[in-house]
């Protein structure tokens, strides 16, 4: 196996205060940077908060002048961090929920949220996903939140190739058992390692069930954060298998 360190991250966002959760951001690869991760994830339209009615309003593109802080953070930590945005197609016809990657060489792309779920379809277009990322010598496929509900997304990105499925979401407190455990089916299914980024604070009415969470190979959890604190779960790989830890971040000023 070759060796990675893998994080998500779980945030209180504030509500569409791009500035505010963008520092966050910082401050979160910042200290993930202290224990050498190589994969950073956030949760569902982490930068933003989860607030489908102001989307429209806080979309951005990916040559958003402010995105170059997280660029920069990347690169000096060579580290791929994984936010959540609005974001607008270049022609300004489309609104997606999306996932823009951060790679240590400067390069930023992104994946677009394929299944939608309930009003979001009223807002945004449905998204074409994006390709898989290639870190030390690892396939991660991405997924936005609801993707994780249609079992062939998580086959497409075995099929691809993923050892890594790498899901940012909004799941409540209600929703987290049933959706916590097909993630681990998944995990067990697949032969891949699962991470799930979720929400801890209440964002867009909705109350979250952090948990984030790292699965292994054969649906074993590696680690779990608590429900309601501001944190990032690690795994990395070793000789021996996956080994865990959750680290509290610092309360935001």
């Amino acid at each position: 196996m070759n060796e990675i360190v893998i994080a998500a991250a779980q945030l209180r966002c504030v509500a569409g205060d791009i500035e505010k959760n963008l520092q966050r951001h910082l401050e979160t690869a910042r200290q993930a940077a202290l224990h050498g991760v190589d994969l950073l994830l956030f949760p569902e339209l982490s930068l933003t908060g989860y607030e489908p009615d102001l989307a429209d309003s806080l979309a951005i593109t990916l040559q958003d002048p402010r995105l170059s802080l997280l660029r920069d953070s990347a690169m000096k930590y060579q580290m791929t961090l994984v936010c959540g945005a609005p974001l607008r197609s270049s022609d300004a016809d489309a609104l997606y929920i999306g996932a823009i990657v951060f790679a240590p060489d400067g390069t930023l792309y992104s994946y677009t949220k394929q299944h939608l779920h309930g009003t979001e379809k009223s807002i945004f277009t449905a998204g074409q996903g994006g390709p898989l990322l290639s870190i030390s010598q690892h396939q991660i496929g991405l997924a936005i939140c609801a993707d994780i509900l249609a079992p062939s997304h998580p086959q497409h990105a075995a099929e691809c190739g993923a050892t890594i499925y790498a899901a940012g979401v909004l799941i409540s407190e209600k929703s987290y058992p049933v959706e916590s455990a097909m993630l681990q089916s998944y995990a067990e299914q697949h032969r891949m390692v699962v991470m799930l980024s979720n929400h801890c604070a209440p964002t867009g009415g909705w109350q979250p069930a952090g948990q984030s969470a790292i699965w292994d190979e054969t649906g074993r959890a590696i680690v779990v954060a608590s429900a309601h604190e501001d944190a990032f779960v690690v795994a990395r790989s070793t000789e021996a298998g996956w080994v865990g830890e959750a680290h509290l971040l610092p309360l935001a000023h």
